[in-house]
Parts: structure tokens; sequence; C-alpha cells
């Protein structure tokens, strides 16, 4: 036998592992762009909010105080709901990353062929799910973790402008590792519909309805620290007068003449920190990332079932 004839019997080299995550960003590059100017547009609005948008809110509350905000409903009260629109577009996001794993991801690469393609040019099923999953997973990680370090350090330093209520005690506890995991736990659950279904508009249907079964499940069952679930939040709310004293608030609203009468010149207030926030949020978060590690797996036996039968049926 010839040199030129084993050489054609040889198996072809796999490509390199940086080719195949290229490829992965090449054919998403327009969801990689979305996904990079969500994440600077979200944290743009928390910068805002950290900033001039506290400053102005901070005024209002100084005049007129907690009480006389709900009944002027002023400018602080707009900065008080637009400390809820991150938390707001980082759920909305978790959606999009499961719609974007259950179609464009997988289901549309194997509906087109794209995939089987991949796996004749010596790219293994395995090694191809493992980098659809493993790429996006990191810029989910690097942005929704930014973005919760962000929204941290908003809660920290200006926590107290918040109108008091339910929602401060639901953002309060959707502030940690959970919210990184949420999205990643959407991926999973994405890919597996995906490679379950194989055609994209019902794949997206699927991953979009088992994502909003997680969803409503996290907002009404213990440990997860949904709406309705999570502990109180205490507060305490207090005036300052003009001698720097800390008195309570003699809810004058916006009687300037009560204010006077009292030597009223600013107000604030603080919310308690609560004893079980790590204790549910590591919990949530280790509940979250066991089911994602279980939905992958079973996409992983899911592609290997699939292309052993695949196999069989050529031989």
């Amino acid at each position: 036998m010839s040199a030129l004839t084993l050489e054609a019997a040889a198996p072809a080299p796999a490509p390199p592992r940086s080719g195949v995550v290229r490829t992965v960003l090449r054919l998403h590059r327009a969801a990689l762009w979305i996904w990079l100017a969500f994440v600077a547009g979200t944290a743009g609005l928390l910068l805002w909010l950290l900033g001039p948008g506290a400053d102005t809110a901070q005024r209002a509350l100084d005049t007129y105080g907690y009480s006389g905000l709900i009944m002027v409903m002023g400018s602080a009260d707009e900065y008080s709901s637009r400390f809820y629109y991150a938390d707001t577009l980082l759920t909305l996001a978790s959606f999009a990353v499961a719609l974007f794993a259950g179609g464009p991801l997988i289901a549309r690469e194997l509906e087109n062929g794209t995939a089987q393609l991949a796996w004749t040019q010596s790219v293994s099923p395995v090694r191809w799910l493992a980098v659809k999953l493993a790429v996006p997973a990191a810029f989910i990680v690097v942005g929704t973790g930014l973005l919760t370090l962000l929204h941290h350090q908003l809660w920290t330093a200006h926590s107290n402008l918040l109108i008091a209520g339910i929602q401060p005690r639901a953002l309060y506890f959707s502030l940690g590792p959970a919210t990184v995991a949420a999205p990643l736990l959407g991926l999973a659950l994405g890919a597996l519909i995906g490679l379950a279904v194989r055609r994209t508009l019902p794949a997206l249907a699927f991953s979009g309805f088992a994502y909003f079964l997680v969803y409503a499940f996290r907002g009404n069952h213990w440990p997860f620290q949904g709406r309705y679930q999570a502990p109180e939040l205490h507060s305490r709310s207090w005036a300052i007068t003009s001698t720097g004293a800390r008195v309570a608030d003699p809810d004058c609203y916006d009687d300037k003449a009560c204010l006077a009468k009292h030597h009223v010149v600013g107000f604030s207030r603080e919310y308690l920190p609560s004893s079980d926030y790590w204790p549910r949020q590591l919990l949530e978060t280790g509940v979250l990332l066991a089911l994602t590690a279980v939905a992958v797996a079973l996409a992983f036996g899911l592609l290997r079932r699939r292309a052993a039968t695949g196999r069989a049926r050529r031989a």
C-alpha cells in the first residue's frame, strides 16, 4: 500500500477549538450584538440611577419626605419606578435566552442541516453541543454578573429613595447569584427543547412556555425569592431637624407650615438587612444550577442517542 493511500485513509484532523468557537460567534453574531447592546443599555440606566437620577430624587425627598412624596407623586416617585426597570429587563432577558437557545441556537441548525454538516467535518455532536452551550453561557455570566453587581451597588447606595411596599422587598431578594443562574437555566432548557423538537417555531413556543413555568414557580414557592415568597424587609424612616437631630416623621405631607413648625429640613430612610437573604439566595442558586445541570445532562444524552441511531441507520 502506498504512502498516498495511507494518507488518504487517515482520519481528518479535528478543527481547532478556537475555530469552532469562531464559527458559533459568526453564525449568531446578530444575537451577540443584541446582547451586548442590552448589557450596555441596562448598565447605562443603572449608572444614571446611581448619579443624576439619584441627585434629583434626593432633593425631592428632602423637601417633603416620604409621606409628602406619596401625595405629590413628583420626580422622586418616577425615580422609584425606574429603580425596578433593570430587574424587569433582566427577567425579560432570561426569557429571551430560553427562546434563543431553543430556536436559533439549536433547533434551526438541526432543521436546516447546518448541525449535521458540522458533524461530517470532524466536529463530533458532543463537541458541537458543548461549544454551543459554553459560548453563550460565558456571555450570559459576564453580562448578568456585571448588571447584578451594578444593581446591588445601586441598592446599597440609594435604596432609601424607594417608596415602601412590596416592590423593594422583592427587588432586595432578587439581587444576587440567583439572578445570574436563572438565564443559565433558560439556556439549558431551550437547548434541551431544541434538540427534542428540532423545528424552530415549535421550539421557540415550547421554550418560552417552559421558562414561563419556571418563572411562575419561582414567584410562588419556597425557597425561591419571588414577589410573594420573599420575607418581610423592615425599614425605618425619620425626619432631620435644623439642629441635625433625628425625630419621627411628623407626616406633614406637602404642608410647609407644618414642616416649619417642627423645624424639619430633611428626611431619610433605611432598609434593614435580612438574616434570611444569604441562606435563601444560596439555596435558590443551588437549586437553579442543579436544574441547569440536569437539563444539560439530558440534552447530551438525547444528542448521543440520536447520533447513535443515525450511525446505525447509515450502517
